[in-house]
């Protein structure tokens, strides 16, 4: 069973910066894609970024140029540096990792983060 837990959400003004950061435990297997999406009141949940394990990068083009994701394994944390964000960007954040293992697919999420961009 894996485990993710977010933070790092919150309320900013527009142009502001924040970082986000999910926690995983349990067991992972490679090769694994590990993605930040986002949800706003009324519309469905949509990628954002998404980081496989062998160090592909991909993000949604709203948001490129403006966030980074990037991981520290030891710590077996993925983070989403969201900076100079914009009103449309308000959303509750989830963090996600799938994988595949012997036939079965496994995809797990966290229990999301709100971020609010407002002045």
């Amino acid at each position: 069973q894996v485990q993710l837990v977010e933070s790092g959400g919150g309320l900013v003004q527009p142009g502001g910066s924040l970082r986000l950061s999910c926690a995983a435990s349990g067991s992972i297997f490679s090769p694994y894609v590990l993605g930040w999406y986002r949800q706003a009141p009324g519309k469905q949940r949509d990628v954002v970024a998404t980081l496989t394990s062998g160090g592909t990068i991909n993000y949604t083009d709203s948001v490129k140029g403006r966030f980074t994701i990037s991981r520290d394994n030891a710590k077996n944390t993925v983070y989403l540096q969201m900076n100079s964000l914009k009103p449309e960007d308000t959303a509750v954040y989830y963090c996600n990792v799938f994988f595949s293992r012997m036939g079965m697919r496994y995809s797990y999420w966290g229990q999301g983060t709100q971020v609010t961009v407002s002045s």
